[in-house]
């Protein structure tokens, strides 16, 4: 039998990390990097999925709300933040975006259309932006462009960067192709956005350039701020 105690005591302390890191925000921090294992942005309120048991950003996202009326989740995975948009699909208050790979020819496949714009409450509170697959840096950062503008719209006062570095051309499913230059760019666009800001990480499969992807985005957000 698998040892499903480790899994729950893994997946707690991953929400437990998102949870602190938008308290540092809310107690007067810019910006918090959450270092979060497992990730998060495929789970929902009552189910698990792709390698997510809990979802880390919507954890943050919920706890920002305890200050701020409306808060927006940018998720740059290069999968589709399904979990996350249906957690919210039906809120006015947190508005969800998600850039990522075409799902027609990419997990999830069923979620993750620009047609999904949420429902009831939650009615044009949901934006996807999927991508052609092998969108290299310039055309990602044209997407990010359109999320920032449709998060401009929104208003909130705070952000959750749902960071996923699987978009790096050395990914081993290599869907995207975002450079290490790239991922600093992506990390000054998002900076840009001038909103205090929880960093979660979500995706990222092992290769030798996830360390260094990383650090130029955080280092690309640090120098923007």
């Amino acid at each position: 039998m698998p040892d499903r105690t480790g899994h729950l005591a893994g997946a707690c302390a991953a929400t437990d990390v998102a949870a602190t890191a938008a308290q540092l925000v809310l107690d007067g921090e810019d910006a918090a990097y959450a270092l979060c294992r497992p990730p998060g942005h495929h789970a929902y309120r009552d189910q698990a999925g792709g390698f997510c048991f809990l979802n880390n950003s919507a954890v943050a996202a919920a706890h920002l709300r305890q200050r701020h009326e409306r808060v927006a989740i940018l998720d740059v995975d290069v999968h589709h933040g399904n979990g996350t948009q249906g957690i919210f699909y039906r809120r006015s208050d947190v508005f969800t975006v998600s850039i990522h790979a075409d799902p027609v020819a990419y997990y999830p496949f069923v979620w993750g259309y620009a047609h999904e714009g949420g429902e009831g409450d939650g009615q044009g509170t949901n934006r996807n932006i999927p991508l052609p697959i092998g969108t290299g840096d310039d055309g990602y950062i044209t997407a990010l462009d359109v999320a920032k503008h449709a998060i401009a719209s929104f208003a909130p006062t705070a952000l959750v960067l749902a960071l996923g570095l699987d978009a790096s051309e050395h990914d081993p499913l290599a869907a995207l192709k975002i450079t290490t230059d790239g991922f600093r760019r992506i990390g000054e666009a998002i900076a840009r956005f001038g909103l205090p800001t929880v960093i979660v990480q979500e995706g990222g499969y092992l290769s030798d350039i996830l360390g260094a992807n990383l650090t130029a985005t955080l280092g690309g957000f640090e120098a923007a701020r």
